[in-house]
């Protein structure tokens, strides 16, 4: 599988047997989503996460932010509409992590088939197995 835009990236996943997926991540090509409290002002990923936070007096929030890529890091205190935004990039990050996921999870069980499969045309497998 080849990436289709520039800004499209494929990850290969190498699972314990030898075998290996292949993770396609299509970034957006909006500016807007390029801007935002989850991008790097130093290295430009878009992983930068919160470390710590505390609501200020009026209804805004101090957060202290950092990237796992550069560890470049920053506090400030954003409004309500900064913190949604980030929310969202943040929530869009966990289901991309849970996708990936689900396809590491299937290509192992996958080769766990094959190999009991395989044990059992080798009559490998017996009654004490269980």
């Amino acid at each position: 599988m080849k990436p289709n835009q520039h800004n499209d990236s494929i990850r290969k996943i190498f699972l314990p047997g030898g075998k290996s997926v292949e993770v396609v991540r299509v970034s957006e090509t909006d500016e807007r989503v390029r801007e935002g409290l989850h991008v790097c002002p130093d290295c430009g990923c878009e992983l930068v996460q919160p470390t710590s936070w505390a609501e200020t007096a009026d209804e805004r929030w101090e957060i202290k932010l950092r990237c796992p890529n550069c560890w470049w890091t920053t506090e400030g205190v954003f409004d309500r509409r900064q913190l949604l935004a980030l929310e969202e990039q943040l929530d869009d990050g966990i289901d991309e992590m849970i996708r990936d996921l689900q396809l590491m999870a299937e290509a192992n069980m996958t080769e766990q088939i094959e190999r009991f499969v395989a044990a059992l045309n080798a009559d490998l497998i017996l009654p004490e197995d269980f």
